[in-house]
């Protein structure tokens, strides 16, 4: 009877089923404490892919272990060869999805943390997972189809070909596509920003989708705009990296004013709209230059700050309207322009009828005498 229980504990029937339990139980008390390690100094560092990483890392080493157990077990038994290829393709089957579902989760998390910090993300992040999934799934079936014999050249060639009449087909639809990955990735505008087209169009972007890009315009319209013609042009971004924006507010004055004067009064009146307007940056000090000798004054130029661009046109109201009534206040002219108008001299039998030379009183209308250049201007 003893050699009977030695015979049948030495059996590989028994040996096996053993072996398999034995295998796993290890190797999960490995997995455990393994994992708890990394989770605890994951927990302690700063760096937050460490934690993405420990969590995709669960499932799959759960996976590898079980397919090497079951590879194990069917190392022990007496197997035909054909059972001996099935375990064979089970285990690449297995090893191949433990690598699947460790990527996949790691991407999973990855997109989870970029769409915390992007609202556009949080709206593809769907799309965009869904997308990469099918990647790695396809990837991971070649992988398993070369591992256990079967050529995927003939399959690699016929994706090819069939990747090219798609790219074909889709190729707007493609452009568009990589042209909002490119803006999503790049930042070059984001939503809330107030931005200028290259057609001259002016609004705040509402969102940048994977194939356009929404903008509200001035006139409360939204539009739509395909990402390939947005990515390919020049944009102004108002509100990229500081949204507080210059405001320059030509002037004139008459050349025979004092221009000390004029400088002290314009700065004291761009001082005070720095203080009082709405929209208007507190701390500036505002800038004035004498840009020159224009054809009828002095030119001069105020450079003021507003905080964003929409508050520009409300300090430049401010401002002029308190420079007019404070140059009236002074006395400082800003003169009207002013023309000379020259006049060819005609005989009284060339006057047209009812001709009324410049500054004649109406009772002297078609008078004779040659009439000389005439000048008039207007203006003080």
């Amino acid at each position: 009877m003893n050699e009977a229980a030695r015979a049948w504990g030495s059996s590989p029937w028994v040996l096996a089923p053993a072996a398999l339990l034995l295998w796993i139980a290890v190797f999960l008390v490995a997995r455990k404490i393994v994992l708890g390690a990394m989770r605890r100094v994951a927990s302690r560092t700063r760096w937050a892919w460490d934690d993405v990483l420990v969590q995709s890392l669960s499932a799959p080493l759960l996976v590898a272990i079980l397919a090497s157990g079951l590879l194990v077990f069917g190392r022990i038994l007496p197997l035909q060869p054909e059972w001996d290829r099935a375990f064979d393709v089970l285990f690449a089957f297995s090893i191949v999805l433990a690598l699947v579902l460790f990527v996949d989760r790691a991407t999973r998390g990855a997109l989870e943390r970029l769409a915390a910090g992007s609202p556009v993300m949080q709206g593809a992040r769907s799309l965009v997972q869904a997308g990469v999934r099918g990647l790695i799934i396809g990837f991971g079936l070649l992988i398993f189809l070369d591992s256990i014999g079967i050529s995927i050249t003939p399959i690699l060639a016929s994706l090819g070909v069939g990747s090219l009449a798609v790219a074909l087909a889709l190729q707007d639809t493609l452009a568009n596509l990589f042209a909002g990955v490119y803006m999503i990735a790049d930042k070059p505008i984001e939503p809330g920003h107030l931005v200028k087209l290259p057609t001259g169009e002016e609004g705040h972007v509402m969102r940048v989708g994977w194939r356009s890009t929404w903008i509200r315009l001035g006139n409360n319209s939204t539009l739509v705009i395909p990402n390939s013609r947005l990515a390919g042009g020049m944009i102004i971004n108002y509100d990229l990296s500081d949204r507080e924006i210059a405001v320059t507010i030509p002037a004139g004055v008459h050349f025979e004013s004092d221009l000390d004067k004029v400088e002290r009064v314009t700065l004291e009146v761009a001082r005070d709209v720095m203080r009082t307007a709405a929209g208007a940056v507190p701390g500036f000090e505002p800038v004035l230059l004498f840009q020159g000798f224009g054809q009828s004054a002095i030119e001069v130029l105020v450079v003021l700050r507003a905080r964003e661009y929409p508050a520009a046109p409300r300090v430049r109201h401010e401002f002029v309207k308190l420079l007019a009534a404070r140059y009236r206040q002074e006395g400082i002219v800003m003169p009207y322009p002013i023309r000379t108008i020259d006049m060819p001299s005609a005989s009284p039998q060339e006057k047209p009828a009812g001709f009324t030379r410049p500054g004649t009183p109406a009772g002297e209308r078609g008078g004779g005498g040659a009439s000389g250049p005439v000048s008039e201007s207007t203006g003080v």
